[in-house]
């Protein structure tokens, strides 16, 4: 048997016994001796087993303590979606376009449940961020973390610690390429704050289909942005 399948035998089999045990994040896992004689494989093994799942986040190596239940998180998908569109050179306004049309989609299906769920006081914040990005925009600063505030606080409503986790890795990822590509900031932040105040206003009306107009605008600006972007010509 090759390094690599048993390699990834001892990750399966290291993830079966987090799920056996039911071990939940932070919680310190068994000794390297433990797991050695456990799955019955050599010290090199179980260390480059636990090394494969540390880029997953699925565990984390603490030097001089031990090894430990990771956080799980979606770094390990922004690393790749980063790299991904990064090494698409001959097609940057597609590569990026397939990540914002996934944010799209899943933002503009949730927004019709937020109408139906957001509360006066979740609006409120909502429209403090929007003033915000005014007096930012009228100092000639961006605002790309408000920007991600308001998209935070938008979905908090719905309950679902995912959601915040899955649009923000694909934010992360836009702002990374971004940066990469010294791509500038939206030179009409007026219009970005009018596009968040309109999603505002008809979330305040319980406007359904207003609200996810809305929402299909915003996105039509930042595709807009990216494609003059990618072409030179923003």
């Amino acid at each position: 048997m090759s390094e690599e399948p048993r390699t990834s035998r001892i990750q399966r089999q290291v993830v079966q016994l987090i799920l056996d045990r039911r071990l939940t994040a932070g919680a310190p896992l068994p000794t390297e001796a433990e797991l050695m004689e456990d799955l019955g494989v050599s010290r090199n093994s179980v260390r480059e087993a636990l090394k494969a799942l540390q880029a997953l986040d699925i565990v984390e190596i603490r030097h001089g303590y031990g090894t430990y239940v990771g956080q799980a998180s979606l770094t390990p998908l922004v690393d790749g979606l980063t790299f991904r569109t990064l090494t698409r050179h001959d097609d940057d306004t597609g590569a990026l376009a397939e990540i914002l049309q996934v944010r799209e989609v899943l933002e503009e299906g949730l927004i019709r449940r937020v109408a139906a769920t957001v509360t006066e006081a979740e609006l409120d914040r909502l429209e403090g961020v929007v003033t915000r990005m005014e007096s930012a925009g009228g100092t000639g600063r961006s605002f790309p973390e408000l920007d991600r505030e308001f998209h935070e606080i938008l979905y908090a409503s719905l309950g679902n610690a995912l959601v915040p986790q899955l649009l923000g890795a694909f934010w992360t990822v836009f702002r990374r390429v971004s940066g990469a590509r010294g791509w500038t900031d939206d030179p009409s932040p007026e219009i970005t704050v009018r596009r968040h105040r309109d999603i505002v206003t008809a979330l305040r009306a319980r406007d359904v289909e207003g609200a996810q107009r809305a929402m299909a605008v915003h996105f039509r600006g930042i595709e807009a942005r990216a494609a003059k972007e990618s072409r030179g010509v923003g």
